[in-house]
């Protein structure tokens, strides 16, 4: 799939008849602004409800790889689909926000590189390889030399690895900022420090979205709360699988006119994303533990410690930022996309785990479409098919 943006994002829906619903969503993440942004557009009004700060959620604490390649999995094949699908639209939807907003995201499109160093992280990696030219994936094997010429700054023990050309980087923090400034220009209404304690409905429609004892009315609701989407009622509708991975991070900083690195970068245990900025950005840990906060000596320590195995010029790195973000983690680790079966006007966008910024553009268009058409565009569909909270229901699950 060529990196090309594509009509599946900004659709016309001029020539949809009808009044515009009232759109109300919860959570003012990089997903919940991006589907207000483009609602407002094409005519809706839309209130977007957060408990804290815009962006200042799992949005911030990302990385922001577009890394559809590096991190296929065997048995995700249904989710590559959707991944590559929407890293296609990377482009596009780029150019439009940064238009829109008159903020740079800053799309990088160096590349990937992912590396091995001893001969069993080679075996691993080969293993990978294997797999990504099954899937018909555009990656390239490397020797150390050509690794190397790439980026020179790598431990001196490499033995192998894999480029992938279309798995770009942005500036998360950037996009979050530059979709709160388009929402607002379109004319989404913004509430901050308003935690959504729930989604109101009566017989099977909803009402509305309740938070400070108030309901705020709306035809359709949007429940886009990340790792917090558990915790909101939506009864009679089943409660979503939704739980917090916790991940620990950090920034260093490095001379942004000679950095030690210029792709992003995997390695055994570890990824590094060099900003434009300078800021190296390390992560992550993959912690079951709820919405634990806490900075770990352990969790920082390792990942220091994989980080200077295949960057050993970072321990001259002054320490930046630290931080713990909560991945929204579904029972499969996919996405929830699409309407509920139990509750009419009520859809979901959430549990994209370790893919919320990859997965933003397709998300953004997928859930315009259902909203103002109701139903997603033919191609789109038929890759975001498979990511309905139908599939958890208990005959779908025992399937």
């Amino acid at each position: 799939m060529s990196q090309s943006s594509s009509p599946f994002v900004f659709s016309d829906f001029s020539a949809v008849a009808g009044p515009r619903p009232r759109v109300a969503i919860a959570g003012a993440g990089v997903v919940g602004l991006g589907i207000a942004w483009q609602l407002a557009l094409a005519g809706c009004a839309v209130d977007v409800f957060d408990a804290g700060l815009p962006g200042q959620g799992a949005s911030r604490a990302a990385a922001g790889m577009l890394a559809a390649c590096a991190e296929v999995e065997a048995g995700e094949e249904d989710l590559l689909a959707l991944n590559r699908q929407s890293q296609a639209l990377w482009p596009g939807f780029a150019a439009a926000l940064e238009a829109a907003a008159g903020q740079p995201v800053d799309l990088d499109t160096a590349g990937t590189l992912t590396i091995a160093q001893t001969a069993d992280d080679a075996a691993r990696l080969r293993h990978l390889l294997a797999l990504q030219t099954r899937l018909g994936l555009p990656v390239e094997w490397l020797s150390p030399a050509e690794a190397r010429r790439r980026e020179p700054h790598l431990a001196r023990q490499l033995s192998g690895g894999i480029l992938s050309p279309e798995d770009h980087q942005v500036d998360n923090r950037k996009v979050a900022a530059a979709l709160e400034t388009a929402a607002l220009a379109a004319g989404v209404r913004i509430h901050p420090h308003a935690p959504v304690t729930r989604v109101a409905s009566r017989g099977g429609r909803v009402e509305g979205l309740v938070t400070g004892g108030t309901l705020h009315p709306a035809d359709t609701v949007i429940l886009a709360a990340g790792a917090w989407s558990r915790g909101i009622d939506i009864a009679p509708a089943a409660p979503l699988p939704v739980r917090p991975v916790k991940g620990q991070m950090l920034a260093l900083a490095m001379d942004p006119a000679a950095p030690l690195l210029t792709h992003v970068l995997w390695g055994p245990g570890i990824y590094l994303v060099p900003r434009r900025d300078g800021r190296l950005i390390l992560g992550a840990t993959t912690e079951e533990k709820g919405f634990d906060t806490s900075l770990t000596a352990g969790g920082q320590l390792a990942l220091l410690t994989h980080a200077w195995r295949v960057l050993p010029g970072i321990e001259e790195l002054p320490i930046l930022e630290q931080w713990v973000g909560f991945r929204p983690g579904s029972r499969d680790d996919a996405p929830i996309l699409g309407p509920s079966p139990e509750v009419e006007g009520l859809l979901y966008a959430t549990g994209h785990h370790r893919n919320g910024i990859l997965l933003l553009p397709a998300t953004v268009a997928a859930l315009t479409a259902l909203v103002l058409d109701g139903r997603m565009d033919d191609a789109l569909g038929r890759v975001a098919a498979p990511f309905g909270a139908a599939r958890f229901a208990a005959s779908a699950a025992a399937e």
